[in-house]
């Protein structure tokens, strides 16, 4: 197994989360897809494969806005790999033919993986081998987030999906009386929930160590925020800036500003970070170690936030009245320095980026992020152009929340800015995304990153995200076969042209 790779090597990779992917469960997996993706990273000559958020998705199916920031995604499960364990029938892992191949049936596939999963688990129950069962306990009692999520999944079932701060007071407060009566009654429950993240856990693990025998890295994510309805906020409200029923006190959001006058208002709860600092910041410590246990390298989304956060009184229906208060700064680093050693982290510093948080970032030496999209727009530095990425930071042509390339081209209604691009690229806009992906290549950034999307040429039918719209986000998937050997060759040639081949890239068996 070859070592993780470093973000201070020059080198490049492609963002593609794995609900993305093909495969007959109606939503991508950790099965033989994803390994046949991380094959085809390492025939173009790609050192990473960049990812969401893997959490366990709630309402709106956003990775952001995940039931925990530990447990792993139960769609991400790969049920041919429950049928090679011996746990499930194959017949039981095609969808239903009806369903699309490009969009994920969010609705449908939950209930269809709940389904096989919950016979999975039965199956598991009457006849694992004694190792598979003994592995199973050892994963149980060694996994330190594990009991608080399964009792909130459980409980959370148990009231009929309710957010936490709805169920009865005993369980909503965590009188430890109810909770002990609770892991009682709701035992078979916390058992199942135990054995979908033992699967998932197996399942990412194996996957992990394929990428690593290839020479792929992975790149995860850790959202600043996590939503008040989720197991870590119900287990840890001393640790949120909460009110005496559970509810914030105060929720997170963005100023006024040109293209919001009301501000925005996010809703998350805020930490209370005089109780993170007396413990040390033990939570935020245990969250990033566990995401760098099942990633060689994490993106912090809104860096920002730790240096400052809009604070809104959670009673108002807008932004306009809230207020700067202060985060930790480099506390929290501080402390995983002293633990980790090297920070293999990426600051996500878009947006309106204070000179307190370049020091910020700069004091931890932590590569930022570059947008090449951004560079024709508002951004009248010009910093998001490729001759002003420096070295230390990630290069990207779009991010999830970006139209595809190509897509965000064909909207461009103003001559003046087509006419920049073309200029500045020298490029009569043909192949666009191909020649946008040239320049990230071509830049300065030591890691350069490209969405999937952009290397199969696709449209705005492909975005994935669409920032303020509250349906329809999140389901694209890949087709079948689209990746071919031309294309993987292609940006192989250009890797290798841009200087980004580490020196000991194997060669994958052939494309995804």
């Amino acid at each position: 197994m070859q070592p993780a790779p470093s973000l201070r090597s020059r080198a490049s990779g492609v963002l593609l989360h794995p609900s993305s992917l093909p495969g007959p469960a109606g939503i991508g997996d950790l099965g033989a897809p994803a390994f046949r993706f991380a094959e085809s990273l390492a025939r173009a000559k790609q050192t990473w494969w960049q990812m969401l958020p893997v959490g366990p998705t709630g309402f709106g199916n956003s990775p952001y806005s995940a039931l925990s920031s530990f447990a792993g995604n139960p769609l991400l499960v790969s049920l041919e790999r429950l049928v090679e364990e011996g746990w499930l029938n194959g017949a039981d892992t095609a969808a239903p033919a009806a369903w699309p191949v490009d969009r994920v049936p969010f609705a449908e596939v939950e209930v269809f993986k709940v389904e096989r999963l919950r016979r999975a688990f039965a199956t598991f129950e009457r006849g694992a081998s004694a190792s598979d069962k003994a592995a199973f306990e050892a994963f149980r009692r060694s996994t330190s987030w594990l009991a608080d999520w399964s009792l909130y999944r459980s409980l959370k079932d148990s009231f009929n999906g309710a957010e936490w701060v709805s169920w009865e007071p005993g369980a909503r407060s965590r009188d430890p009386k109810v909770l002990e009566a609770a892991r009682t009654k709701l035992a078979p429950e916390i058992r199942y929930h135990d054995f979908v993240q033992y699967c998932f856990a197996r399942q990412w693990t194996a996957l992990h160590a394929r990428c690593r025998e290839l020479g792929v890295g992975l790149i995860g994510d850790v959202p600043f925020y996590v939503p008040h309805d989720s197991a870590e906020v119900w287990a840890q409200q001393d640790q949120f800036d909460l009110g005496r029923r559970g509810r914030p006190m105060r929720v997170a959001g963005v100023p006024p500003d040109d293209f919001a006058k009301d501000g925005q208002l996010w809703g998350f709860p805020l930490y209370d970070w005089r109780a993170m600092r007396a413990r040390e910041y033990a939570w935020w410590l245990s969250r990033f170690r566990t995401t760098l246990d099942r990633f060689d390298a994490v993106r912090i989304d809104h860096f920002i936030g730790f240096h400052r956060a809009w604070a809104v009184p959670a009673r108002l229906k807008n932004a306009l009245k809230g207020r700067w208060i202060m985060g930790p700064g480099g506390d929290v680093f501080e402390r995983l320095q002293s633990a980790s050693g090297s920070l293999e982290l990426i600051a996500e510093d878009l947006g309106v980026v204070t000179p307190e948080v370049e020091a910020l970032r700069d004091s931890f030496d932590l590569p930022g992020i570059r947008v090449l999209q951004f560079g024709f727009g508002w951004d009248p530095a010009q910093t998001h152009l490729p001759h002003k990425y420096p070295k230390r930071s990630l290069a990207a042509t779009g991010t999830h929340d970006n139209d595809t390339s190509r897509g965000w081209y064909e909207a461009i209604d103003h001559p003046g800015t087509k006419d920049w691009i073309h200029r500045y690229l020298r490029t009569d806009g043909t192949d666009i995304a191909w020649v946008m992906i040239q320049a990230v290549l071509q830049s300065p950034a030591d890691t350069a990153i490209v969405p999937v999307q952009d290397l199969l040429d696709l449209g705005s039918e492909a975005r994935m995200n669409r920032p303020g719209v509250a349906t329809g986000n999140w389901g694209w998937r890949m087709a079948p076969g689209a990746l071919t050997a031309e294309r993987l060759d292609r940006l192989g040639e250009l890797t290798a042209e841009s200087g980004r081949v580490p020196k000991a890239a194997p060669a994958g068996p052939g494309p995804g």
